[in-house]
């Protein structure tokens, strides 16, 4: 039963992002806050479907720890679904992305019209100066800025490679960084079709204030993100 929830989930996950893709292309030639609406609408679409079609449903804890205005966001990333959630509930959402994924007809599109911030990881230091120049400019839209400080998807209970780029964002911007843990992966593995039955929480945990060394900030991130992490595992 659970595989074939799973792949009604999928097809029609798959023909609601082609219907919202294409009916909303014209919005590409309104304000970027239209797109970021758009991208809300589907997010909030895949989670109904998640809940309809696999019994799924979606927790948020932590709201008051919520940003609503320029901040660094660092959520745990388990699954693609860790994307779409932070569509859904962050007030002005900007990602840190690599930069393959703007090839992606529309997706890539609608990226760059809300200002997205791309990365050639083969940059180095270049890259880096790119990153915190673009980053500044979305805070001074009162935008949050998301990046996965792993830089990829892992494995629920295993610790990640936290890579330097939220570091040097910390060090160069002085904003709070807030932490955002998770149990997505259970529910939704990296890899495969199954959606297990469940509840995905993501939990905005306490800001890290400006200010603290590279060693501290990086020991506190991951500390706090990966205890939280691994505690909902236990649900």
């Amino acid at each position: 039963m659970t595989a074939l929830r799973s792949l009604l989930f999928v097809a029609l996950f798959y023909l609601w992002s082609a219907v919202v893709a294409v009916a909303c292309t014209p919005i590409l030639l309104g304000p970027a806050g239209w797109t970021l609406r758009m991208f809300e609408i589907w997010g909030r679409g895949i989670i109904v479907l998640l809940d309809v079609c696999c019994a799924v449903k979606v927790e948020v804890r932590g709201r008051e720890h919520i940003p609503q205005g320029a901040s660094l966001v660092a959520p745990k990333h388990q699954c693609m679904f860790d994307v779409f959630a932070q569509f859904t509930f962050l007030p002005g959402t900007c990602f840190v992305m690599k930069k393959e994924l703007t090839w992606i007809p529309w997706f890539g599109w609608y990226a760059n019209k809300v200002g997205t911030i791309v990365v050639d990881r083969e940059g180095h230091s270049a890259a880096l100066k790119k990153l915190v120049r673009e980053a500044r400019e979305r805070f001074a839209e009162h935008r949050q800025v998301v990046i996965f400080p792993e830089g990829t998807r892992g494995v629920p209970g295993q610790g990640g490679d936290y890579k330097p780029g939220i570091a040097a964002l910390y060090r160069e911007l002085g904003v709070p960084v807030c932490p955002v843990a998770t149990n997505s992966g259970v529910h939704w593995p990296r890899h495969g079709f199954l959606r297990k039955p469940g509840t995905i929480v993501f939990e905005y945990l306490e800001p890290i204030p400006p200010g603290l060394k590279r060693v501290e900030f990086m020991r506190q991130l991951e500390e706090r993100i990966e205890s939280a992490s691994n505690k909902l595992l236990e649900l």
